[in-house]
C-alpha cells in the first residue's frame, strides 16, 4: 500500500498552544540564568566550569546536531535511503572518543592556564604572545561561524513554513529573535539548561514519529517491502560508492574541530566524570540518529514522490509525516523539537562567535596589558552576540542552498583546520606554532577550494581532504621548527593529578 495524497499542514490552535509553551520555558531559563552569567566572562562563555556530567553530556550532543540532522538526515535518507547511515555512524565514533580522552585532557589544560576560548588554548599552549594565531583563528571562526548560524536560521524559517504555514523569511527572523532573547540573558549556563530540555524533546520526537509512521503502515516489513518495490537501493546500506561511504563517515572528523562542541568539554566540574558523559552522550547519539533515519525511510512510503510535498522540498518530510500522525498537541512538541536542534546549536555557535570578538580579540589583543572589567565584558558580548545574529539573519535572506550543505560546508571548514591542530597539540610535545599555522590556513583554503572546484567537489565530501593535508601540514612543518620549550610542562598539565611529570621527552 502507498499512499498518494499530497501533504498538507495547518496552523492547529492546539500545536501552536504547545510550541508556545516549549518557547517561554526556554525564555524563562534564560532569564533565570542572566544572574549567575553576568559575572564575568568565564561565567557567560563557559559556565564557570560547574557543568554537571550529565548536562554535558546532552549539551554537546545536540549542540553538533542542529537542523542539520531532523531537515537534512532525514531528507537524505528520504533520497538515497539506507545508505543515509554512513552520515550518522562517523560522528557518533568520533564523539564517543573524543569524549573519553580528548575531553579530559582539554578540560585539565584550560583550568589550569585559564582559557576560557579555543583561541586561549592555543594561545597558552604556544606562547603566543604577539596575538597572531589568535588572530588567525578568530578570523576562521566567524568565516565559518556567521554561515553556520544562518543555516540554523533557514532552518528555522523552513521549519515555520512546513509547519505553521508562515512564510520563510518570518520564521527566520522570529527563529534569530528566541535565541538572541535568552543567549544574551543567560549565556553559557542558560544554553546548557535548555539544552538538556531539548535532548529530551528530540529524542522523544525522534523515536514518536518514525515509530508510529511505521506502524500505521503495517510495521517493519511492510516498509521495507514497498521501499524495495520502490527502489531496491533503498534498502541496502552499502548502495553507495566508496567515496561516497568515505565521505559519511568523515562527517565524524568534524567534531573535534567545532568549538561549540569543545567547549562543552571545558565547561564540566570534574573531567574524571567524562567517561559517564561518554556514555550518555553516545546512547543519545544513537537513538537521535536511527531515528532521523527512519523518518526518511518510513516517509518514503508514505510520500514516495517528493513532489507531494510543501515545495517539493524533501528537508520538509519530518514536520509533514509528524503531522500525519499526531494528534495537533504532540506535533507542536514535534516542531519544538526542530526548533530545540535549531536553537541548540545556534546559541552555543553564538557565543564561540562572540567569546571571538570580545575575549580573544578586544580583551586579548586590543587591550592587551590593561584591566577590563568583567561586568563590562559580558555586555559587550551581549552586544556581539546581537550584532552577530543580524548579520546570520541577513545572510540567510541571501542564501539559497539546502539547510544540509550549509552545515557540512561550515563543520567542513572548522573541523579541516582546527581539528587536526587541536589534537595534535593535545597528544605531541613536538607540534609547533608554525606547525599550527600550517595546519589552520591549509585546512581552511582546501576546504574552499574543494567545494568550489567543479571536479573535485563530486569525488569526496571536502572534509576529509582537508582534514588530512591539514594534518599532514602540522605535522610537517613542525617537524621543519622547534616546539616550546615548555612543551613537556603543556602536556603535563593535561594529565590526571599525580600524574604529571616534567622530564623531557624526545618524541
Amino acid at each position: 500500500m502507498q499512499h498518494t495524497a499530497t501533504a498538507q499542514i495547518g496552523a492547529d490552535p492546539f500545536a501552536v498552544a504547545s510550541f508556545v509553551l516549549y518557547l517561554a520555558v526556554v525564555i524563562g531559563i534564560g532569564v533565570y540564568s542572566a544572574r549567575f552569567s553576568s559575572g564575568g566572562v568565564t561565567e557567560f562563555f563557559v559556565g564557570g566550569r560547574k557543568m554537571h556530567r550529565f548536562v554535558v553530556a546532552l549539551s554537546a550532543v545536540v549542540s553538533g546536531r542542529s537542523a542539520w540532522l531532523l531537515l537534512g538526515v532525514t531528507g537524505m535518507a528520504y533520497t538515497i535511503g539506507a545508505s543515509a547511515v554512513w552520515t550518522v555512524a562517523g560522528y557518533i565514533t568520533v564523539e564517543m572518543f573524543l569524549f573519553l580522552f580528548y575531553a579530559p585532557r582539554i578540560r585539565r589544560f584550560t583550568e589550569a592556564h585559564d582559557c576560557v576560548t579555543l583561541p586561549d588554548f592555543f594561545a597558552a599552549r604556544f606562547g603566543d604572545r604577539s596575538g597572531l594565531l589568535r588572530s588567525l583563528l578568530i578570523v576562521i571562526i566567524l568565516l565559518f561561524m556567521v554561515g553556520y548560524v544562518s543555516a540554523q536560521f533557514v532552518g528555522g524559517g523552513k521549519a515555520f513554513a512546513g509547519s505553521f504555514g508562515l512564510d520563510q523569511r518570518v520564521g527566520i527572523v522570529v527563529t534569530a529573535l528566541i535565541v538572541v532573547v535568552y543567549t544574551t540573558l543567560g549565556g553559557f549556563l542558560a544554553v546548557s539548561l535548555s539544552d538538556m530540555l531539548q535532548a529530551c524533546i528530540m529524542i522523544a520526537a525522534l523515536v514518536m514519529v518514525p515509530a508510529l509512521a511505521i506502524l500505521d503502515v503495517g510495521g517493519l516489513g511492510s516498509v521495507v517491502d514497498q521501499l524495495r518495490a520502490l527502489n531496491p537501493a533503498a534498502v541496502d546500506p552499502f548502495a553507495l560508492s566508496v567515496g561516497a561511504a568515505i565521505g559519511g563517515l568523515g562527517i565524524g572528523l568534524g567534531s573535534p574541530g567545532n568549538p561549540h562542541i569543545i567547549v562543552r568539554y571545558m565547561s564540566i566540574a570534574d573531567p574524571d566524570q567524562l567517561r559517564t558523559s561518554a556514555i550518555v552522550g553516545t546512547v543519545w547519539n544513537v537513538v537521535m540518529g536511527w531515528g532521523a533515519l527512519f523518518i526518511g525511510l518510513a516517509g518514503r512510503v508514505w510520500f514516495p514522490d517528493a513532489a507531494m510535498l510543501p515545495n517539493a522540498d524533501t528537508e520538509q518530510l519530518y514536520p509533514v509525516l509528524a503531522a500525519q500522525h499526531l494528534h495537533p498537541v504532540l506535533f507542536g512538541i514535534v516542531v519544538a523539537s526542530i526548533f530545540a536542534a535549531i536553537i541548540s546549536t545556534a546559541d552555543s555557535q553564538l557565543l564561540v562567535a562572540a567569546s571571538s570578538v570580545v575575549r580573544d580579540l578586544y580583551e586579548k589583543i586590543l587591550r592587551r596589558g590593561r584591566t577590563v572589567p568583567q561586568r563590562q565584558l559580558v555586555r559587550y558580548s551581549r552586544i556581539v552576540v546581537i550584532a552577530l545574529v543580524t548579520a546570520a539573519v541577513a545572510f540567510g535572506f541571501v542564501a539559497q542552498q539546502l539547510v544540509f550543505w550549509l552545515v557540512l560546508f561550515a563543520w567542513a571548514g572548522l573541523g579541516a583546520a582546527i581539528g587536526p591542530t587541536s589534537i595534535l597539540a593535545l597528544y605531541w610535545r613536538g607540534t609547533t606554532r608554525a606547525g599550527v599555522f600550517a595546519g589552520l590556513i591549509t585546512g581552511t583554503v582546501v576546504t574552499i577550494v574543494w567545494q568550489y572546484t567543479p571536479a573535485l567537489e563530486p569525488l569526496l565530501y571536502e572534509l576529509v581532504p582537508a582534514f588530512a593535508l591539514a594534518l599532514l601540514a602540522t605535522v610537517v612543518v613542525s617537524r621543519c621548527t622547534t616546539p616550546p620549550a615548555d612543551a613537556d610542562r603543556a602536556l603535563a598539565s593535561m594529565r590526571p593529578a599525580g600524574t604529571h611529570s616534567t622530564a623531557p621527552r624526545h618524541d
